[in-house]
């Protein structure tokens, strides 16, 4: 799930591994379709949306690197 809160900061929840962890860099302005670094040092390919995808969003986003 990818989530906005009330400061403007993105975050990223998974669930198998109940993490939690802000989004610290985006691969493409929009974010959509790219890349995202967490704050633990995961980077999670995104799929492709619009880009006015509203939030809180459930998307299937695949690990790419990270621990």
């Amino acid at each position: 799930m990818i989530r906005r809160d009330s400061d403007g900061i993105l975050s990223a929840y998974v669930p198998k591994k109940d993490l939690e962890e802000p989004i610290v860099a985006v691969e493409n302005p929009q974010m959509w379709g790219g890349s995202v670094t967490l704050a633990n040092g995961w980077k999670l390919q995104l799929p492709e949306m619009a880009a006015e995808t509203t939030l809180p969003i459930t998307v299937e986003a695949k690990k790419i690197s990270g621990e």
